[in-house]
């Protein structure tokens, strides 16, 4: 392409093509334009810098007299339940970012204790079922790689996954015993639900492995439009054991989502200015005077998000495990999502 050509490329450009009405900018194909692509243009947008503004902005302090009105919008626009939260007094938060991660009552989420699994967050179910050929559903139709999203094996010293030989698949790597299946399901989390998740269940988890990568939006209609977003955007795995074999709960982040918080886990460091496309860094809490890891009850807190987001569990379990849900239902911590 000419050198005139590649300037007339220029998102701005690319912007008013997709902007202005009946084609007005067809004309330059002429001279060897074309559009970028709507994904290649949202992928070039900075959205981790926004993130990191949004966040700071969150942590300003609101004055006393303008609290009750901000938040009362922020509630409204999406139908925030405050009389499930612990304090239900507005003027109790001091910031867009104590309100988003306010606690609840007590009561509000009693824990199923019939099933093995629970939901780990309030949320929607955007997929579930069984993994097949390597392979999970992102949302319907819309499939992303395990191994991309989960990364590979770490070293032979310190493996978050169990050790395989070559010519298995990377499901098969995760499935430790026989007759097991390997299971997943994905929850998104919207702005306005609890933003705190929750051990799904009793595990040991042993290692962590943060991708920093982009914050694109994650709702369903993004989640259909970009293939593999999970894969691109920066989130926490969580990997360990329960008692049928190998556990996952990944954390992924999203646009204003730049913090994503694990409470025992005070290494990490998410949305920080040093990003290194497709790296990743390993941590395991498995030391000489922990042989074990982290052990978690079900239902115990385990993280938050500084906003909406999306939990992604995978899990090994036998072949009679059952969900006990219907993919767009609206989900709450502590409800069942499957059992033996």
């Amino acid at each position: 392409m000419s050198r005139p050509a590649l300037k007339l490329r220029s998102w701005p450009l690319t912007v008013l093509y997709y902007l202005l009405p009946f084609g007005a900018l067809r004309p330059l194909s002429r001279v060897g334009w074309r559009p970028v692509s709507r994904v290649a243009l949202y992928k070039s947008v900075p959205t981790r810098l926004l993130s990191r503004a949004w966040g700071r902005l969150n942590q300003v302090e609101l004055p006393h007299w303008l609290r009750r009105p901000v938040y009362s919008l922020y509630i409204w626009t999406f139908g925030v339940n405050m009389k499930e939260a612990a304090v239900e007094d507005l003027h109790h938060y001091r910031n867009l970012s104590e309100f988003f991660r306010r606690k609840l009552k007590p009561q509000a989420r009693p824990v199923c204790g019939l099933h093995s699994v629970i939901s780990p967050s309030d949320g929607k179910i955007l997929s579930f079922g069984q993994v097949k050929n390597s392979e999970v559903e992102q949302v319907k139709g819309v499939t992303y790689s395990l191994e991309s999203f989960l990364g590979p094996r770490a070293s032979p010293g310190d493996p978050p996954f169990p050790p395989a030989t070559s010519h298995s698949s990377f499901r098969n790597q995760l499935v430790t015993r026989e007759g097991n299946e390997l299971y997943h399901c994905v929850i998104y989390l919207a702005p306005g639900d609890y933003h705190c998740f929750h051990s799904p269940t009793d595990w040991t988890v042993s290692h962590r492995r943060h991708f920093p990568g982009s914050l694109m939006s994650v709702n369903p209609g993004m989640a259909r439009w970009i293939k593999e977003l999970f894969c691109h955007n920066e989130r926490v795995v969580l990997t360990g054991d329960w008692k049928h074999g190998f556990f996952s709960l990944t954390a992924v982040g999203a646009t204003n989502v730049g913090s994503i918080r694990i409470y025992f886990d005070r290494d990490l460091h998410t949305n920080s200015p040093r990003y290194s496309k497709g790296s990743y860094n390993d941590f395991s809490f498995v030391t000489h005077a922990n042989k074990e890891g982290i052990p978690m009850r079900k239902g115990e807190h385990l993280g938050e998000f500084n906003l909406g987001s999306t939990i992604v569990l995978i899990f090994e379990a036998p072949k009679d495990f059952n969900f006990k849900l219907k993919a767009g239902q609206k989900i709450r911590f502590g409800e069942a999502l499957g059992s033996l």
